[in-house]
C-alpha cells in the first residue's frame, strides 16, 4: 500500500514514518501543500535501487537496450521451450573449473 504522509508528519509522528521505513521496509511520500515533495525510504533499500540502476545501466551500456529486450525474449523463449537443457549449479560450476584450471 502506498503511504503518503504531509511533511509535518516527518517532525511530529517520526517514530510511525521510522517503523514503515525500517521495519517494514516501504516508502513514505510526504507532500506539501498537496503536491508530492519526496520520498523517504531506508538506506538499504536505497542502496538496492540505485543498484539495479547501476546494473541496468550497465548492461544497456554494453549490449544497448534494443539488444537487451531481444535478449530477454530469446531467453523467455528458449524457458517455455519443454526441449530446452537447464545445467545444475554442479554441472555449471564444474565446467568453469575446468576452464580456470585448463583441463
Amino acid at each position: 500500500m502506498i503511504n503518503i504522509r504531509p511533511v509535518s508528519d516527518l517532525r511530529n509522528k517520526y517514530p510511525e514514518i521510522e517503523e514503515l521505513v525500517l521495519k517494514e521496509d516501504e516508502e513514505v511520500y510526504l507532500t506539501k501543500n498537496g503536491y508530492g515533495t519526496m520520498v523517504v525510504m531506508s538506506l538499504e533499500k536505497y542502496s538496492r535501487l540505485t543498484e539495479e540502476v547501476e546494473m541496468q545501466n550497465k548492461l544497456e551500456e554494453r549490449f544497448g537496450e534494443k539488444n537487451m529486450e531481444k535478449i530477454i525474449d530469446e531467453l523467455e523463449k528458449q524457458i517455455q521451450n519443454p526441449d530446452t537443457k537447464f545445467l545444475t549449479h554442479e554441472e555449471v560450476f564444474g565446467t568453469i573449473r575446468r576452464k580456470l584450471n585448463d583441463e
